[in-house]
Order: C-alpha cells, then sequence, then structure tokens
C-alpha cells in the first residue's frame, strides 16, 4: 500500500538534548514514563494546534469559528448564499452561538437535495479551503510532522479531529504514502485498530477529501457509531495503547471522542495517556487545574515548553528517544543471534573435523 522511508533526524550535540540549547533556556525532560514507551505502543492524537503550527498563515486550521469563517466565505465567493442568508450566518458566528449547529446548518445548505441529487457545493468550498495547503507549511511545523511519521514508520498509530491532510501530504513529499481513513470505511477502520494498516491516518471527523465521511453534528455519529466490532476494536486501544495528544486542547471534551473512548472504558484513572500542553508564566492555575482534571481520566498532562515554539523541538525529541531506543535494542538482539550463529558454526566445524578424523561419514545441514 505505501513504500517505507526513513525519516532522517539531525543529530543534536548532547548540550542541545536533555540539558537544552547551550545558549537558549532550558528544555523541558522528557518523562521517563512516556519516552521509555515502544512506538507500537502508541497512539498520536493529532488535534488542531498540530495544523495550525504547521500552517499559521491559515485560519481554517486555528479553530472551529475559522473553519466555519473560511466557509462562509467560500460560499459567499461562489455567490452560494443570498445576502440576507449570509448575513445571519456571519451574525451567529460573530455571537459564537453554537459553533456546531452554525457549521451544520451552513452545510445543510451548501448541500440542498434536488430530488435525489444532492448539491456538490460543500465540497467546491471544502476544496477552496484545503486544496493548496502544501506551498503554505512552516519549517518549525515540518519539523513536527516529521516526528510524527517517524513514530508511524516504527509502529504507531494516528487519529486525527482534523480535517486537512497535511501529515498525508508531507509524508507523500518524502517518498512514502499514508492512506485517510474516516469512520464511513468499516473494513478499513477496523484493520487500522488491529493494526493491519499502520500507515494510514483516521480523521474521526472526515477529511476534505471525502465530503460524505465529515460528520459535525452530534446526531450524525448515530450512523457511525452503529457497527460494535469497529467501535469495540477502537475502544480496546483506549484500555491497552498509550495515547499522546498533541496540540488537541478540549479534544477530551469532543462528542465523538466521549462516544468512542471515555464513555464505554471504565476505570480510566488505570490507563496511562499522555497530554502535551504549553504552560507559561500566565497560564499556572489553567495548567494545574487540566492536570488534576486529566488525571481522572487516565491522562498525565505534561508541559512541553512555556511557548508554542517549544512543541516541535521537545516531541522531536522524544521520537528520537523512543526510536532510538528500539534500534538499540534491535541492533542488540541481531548482535545476539550474529554470535550465536558464528558459535554454532564454529561447533559443526569442530564436530566435522572429529568426525572425519574417526572415518565417520558427515552429513552438512
Amino acid at each position: 500500500m505505501a513504500s517505507s522511508v526513513t525519516v532522517k533526524t539531525e543529530k543534536r550535540s548532547a548540550s542541545d538534548t536533555e540539558d537544552g540549547h547551550a545558549d537558549a533556556k532550558k528544555a523541558r525532560k522528557l518523562l521517563p514514563t512516556l519516552k521509555t514507551k515502544r512506538a507500537r505502543e502508541l497512539v498520536l492524537v493529532v488535534g488542531t494546534g498540530v495544523s495550525s503550527a504547521v500552517a499559521p498563515q491559515v485560519p481554517a486550521l486555528r479553530s472551529w469559528k475559522g473553519l466555519i469563517q473560511a466557509l462562509l466565505d467560500a460560499a459567499n465567493d461562489f455567490d452560494l448564499l443570498e445576502e440576507e442568508e449570509s448575513r445571519r450566518f456571519q451574525k451567529s458566528l460573530q455571537e459564537d452561538k453554537n459553533l456546531v449547529h452554525v457549521a451544520h446548518d451552513l452545510i445543510q445548505k451548501l448541500s440542498p437535495r434536488t430530488g435525489n441529487v444532492r448539491s456538490t457545493f460543500f465540497k467546491d468550498c471544502l476544496y477552496e479551503v484545503f486544496d493548496s495547503l502544501e506551498g503554505k507549511m512552516e519549517h518549525m511545523g515540518k519539523h513536527l510532522l516529521r516526528s510524527v511519521l517517524q513514530l508511524m514508520e516504527s509502529g504507531a498509530l494516528v487519529l486525527t479531529t482534523n480535517f486537512d491532510n497535511l501529515l498525508e501530504l508531507y509524508a507523500a513529499h518524502h517518498g512514502t504514502r499514508l492512506e485517510s481513513l474516516d469512520l464511513t470505511d468499516e473494513k478499513k477502520v477496523l484493520e487500522w485498530a488491529q493494526g493491519k494498516r499502520n500507515l494510514s491516518v483516521l480523521h474521526i471527523h472526515g477529511v476534505y477529501t471525502n465530503p460524505s465521511g465529515i460528520v459535525l453534528h452530534p446526531a450524525g455519529y448515530q450512523n457511525v457509531l452503529r457497527n460494535t466490532e469497529v467501535m469495540r476494536e477502537i475502544q480496546k486501544l483506549y484500555e491497552t495503547k498509550s495515547f499522546v495528544f498533541l496540540g488537541c486542547g478540549r479534544t477530551v471534551d469532543d462528542t465523538t471522542f466521549q462516544a468512542l473512548f471515555l464513555e464505554a472504558v471504565k476505570h480510566k484513572s488505570d490507563l496511562e495517556h499522555f497530554m502535551l500542553v504549553r504552560r507559561g508564566a500566565e497560564d499556572v492555575d489553567e495548567f494545574k487545574k487540566l492536570r488534576d482534571n486529566m488525571l481522572d481520566k487516565g491522562i498525565k498532562v505534561i508541559s512541553y515548553g512555556s511557548d508554542y515554539a517549544d512543541l516541535p523541538d521537545y516531541f522531536e525529541r522524544l521520537a528520537n528517544e523512543i526510536c532510538n531506543q528500539a534500534s538499540e535494542s534491535n541492533g542488540w538482539s541481531e548482535c545476539r543471534l550474529g554470535s550465536m550463529v558464528c558459535l554454532l558454526r564454529n561447533f559443526q566445524c569442530r564436530l566435522m573435523t572429529l568426525y572425519k578424523t574417526k572415518g565417520c561419514m558427515v552429513i552438512n545441514l
């Protein structure tokens, strides 16, 4: 399905790793219970914060409000809304009404049924918003995607709440193909949950390249959740692996995430998941509150630094630590296996010499 690619990582001096840059602020230490995990034990949950770090100049990637505004702008550019309708949507957006319902109503407006045919205007608007992202990726964000891809190739699974395909675009540019999955393709999602499609990204809200799989309104998840076999396999991941939340904010409060994981899993405090968040000087109280709340859900909240720009470096060090640990382990095993083979061959040679000396026939196996 996909060609394998080795993601090259830049070597850093000792002063640039655990102890931070020599001429910069000290970097956060890597948590022992996280950095000693194996990649195949992890599920990376990629949220809006990652997309906004990769392409910060695209408002649609920063928030729900930014996405709805971008869709509304595209609809107006294509002259798909009457002036009164446009004003009504804009007012609801400015007043911060229930954004999920605003998005749902806008999509319904852009996807009217005419007989048995559904209009594709929503698809047009999605492509207008997302289809030119590749040229908008910034260097720092690419470092973050590189580390995610590195862990995927070592066995980590990836799911995202994002509609964009930035990770897939980055991987393709570096010689590997990642498949985009959504919850409507039940067979492939089941295989993904069983570890048979590691080089696939599960978009639990859908991906813009398949508009029919995008679900925004809570009622829309009823059909998605009807396959109990698929849902149970996905839920087992939350019980047996460690989730690492990247740029997720309030993902655990998301309707889909609640249905898939939190509501279905008991004894959550016995689990060991991780959430990487920023802890600035002005966010100390909020950070402590979040940490206390997440512990009840089995999630350890970890500070990657005081600035959003600290995340790529922190996650790169983490990915390197996990992958290098696996490489060293595999190398040690291979060395021992090689030594055993050499010993066996030497033993066989001695036996052959002995048997020939005694006039015995030797069968070389």
